[in-house]
């Protein structure tokens, strides 16, 4: 796997020719960047000399830009690590700006973006940083760390850079992640199902289809051929191998049936429990009575059905009784695993985190708040687990906090 990495202003920097060497004694390639700030920690020729890769260092370099420029950089690289990753790059990362070559390569990048923080405590605990922080998970980068322990700066709390070990195991779960579905196929639904009243008005569930598509990326990043099915969103298109736009639930029900057989069916779409029965062709006119039928169960026809995935999930989402819903929403649909949240409060419908209660057989755990995208990263460790390659090559190591 080709690896780049990018060393920032930091201390910790003086970590990274471990994690180099880690790196290239596995077979990765490693390019580098340093930043001015970095290059007061370690320098450029012994970067250079553990990669065996030229350091790139300036934006305006002529020699590097002809050799290899800044755009060319980030897509010949099947990962980027960013570490250790100041405030200061965090800031730029999730403001989109870009002034020096590292900034650039991030704006301009295609690829997954792995940050491993480092930096003092009160800086980790800002506020402005911590909302850069969420808006870069909100984005899909991955974290790494940091680590509550001794600060260089003789203070001591949240701040310290994962141990180069830690970004190492994180940098091949990520690697064998890529391999661990390849040949699989997997059915997302994402977003909510709106249910035509007339040409102008609908009732729908409320969904962002923040969840659904972030689960539909990671699986891809897995090497699953996904198919997403999405109700209607704001959100831009994910990259993955085929997405259906639809409305309501029977389209959605028929296109799920229309892409089966598959190996993995994650059903987080918010699909409406009622559809109406004869919506008007014309605008009504302020009536206000409406005649609903109910809407299929696409869950429990999928789980049910006589081309059953491998492994069917599904979503729950409640207001009171969580576990006891959950379970009965589990032996009815009779799926293999629920993803159970509490949405009441205007808690998780169109927020960047959501916390879990993951539900299999009898067996349950409370996953703690998350990003959408780290909830997504923890399903597709299980599932890949579960049924992915059976080869200990693929099985994902539990040391990384990835």
């Amino acid at each position: 796997m080709r690896v780049l990495l990018i060393i920032t202003g930091s201390i910790a920097a003086v970590k990274t020719p471990d994690l180099i060497r880690r790196l290239k004694d596995t077979g990765h390639e490693v390019h580098c960047v340093l930043t001015k700030a970095g290059a007061q920690f370690v320098t450029p020729l012994a970067i250079e000399a553990l990669s065996g890769n030229k350091t790139y260092t300036e934006l305006f370099s002529l020699t590097d830009e002809r050799e290899m420029g800044h755009i060319k950089l980030s897509r010949i690289s099947d990962l980027i690590v960013v570490a250790p990753a100041s405030a200061d790059i965090i800031g730029k990362m999730a403001n989109g700006l870009a002034d020096d070559l590292a900034s650039s390569i991030l704006l301009a990048a295609d690829k997954p973006v792995m940050v491993v923080p480092a930096m003092n405590v009160k800086m980790w605990g800002n506020k402005a940083v911590q909302r850069n922080i969420a808006q870069l998970k909100s984005d899909g980068a991955l974290f790494i760390g940091p680590k509550s322990g001794d600060l260089a700066c003789g203070e001591e709390g949240f701040g310290r850079m994962a141990e180069p070990e830690e970004i190492f195991f994180a940098i091949e779960n990520f690697h064998k992640k890529k391999a661990a579905l390849k040949g699989l196929r997997a059915l997302v639904t994402a977003g909510p199902t709106v249910e035509a009243i007339d040409p102008v008005r609908y009732i729908a569930n409320r969904s962002s289809g923040k969840q659904g598509y972030a689960i539909a990326e990671s699986l891809a990043r897995a090497g699953a051929d996904v198919t997403l099915l999405t109700g209607p969103t704001s959100l831009p298109k994910p990259q993955v191998a085929k997405i259906i736009e639809i409305e309501s639930a029977a389209e959605m029900l028929d296109a799920c049936m229309k892409n089966l057989p598959a190996d993995i069916t994650v059903m987080a779409a918010a699909v409406a429990d009622w559809g109406i029965a004869n919506p008007r062709k014309n605008k009504m006119k302020r009536q206000p009575e409406l005649e609903f039928t109910e809407n299929p169960d696409i869950l429990a026809e999928i789980s049910q059905g006589r081309k059953r995935p491998k492994l069917v999930i599904g979503f729950a989402a409640e207001t009171e009784n969580l576990l006891e819903n959950a379970k009965k929403k589990l032996r009815a649909k009779k799926c293999d695993w629920i993803l159970a949240n509490d949405v009441g409060g205007k808690k998780v419908f169109g927020a960047d985190e959501n916390k879990i209660l993951f539900l299999e057989n009898s067996r349950y755990e409370q996953w703690p708040e998350m990003s959408k995208v780290e909830v997504a990263e923890k399903l597709v460790e299980k599932i890949i687990n579960k049924i992915g390659k059976k080869n200990e090559k693929y099985k994902v190591i539990s040391k990384t906090t990835a």
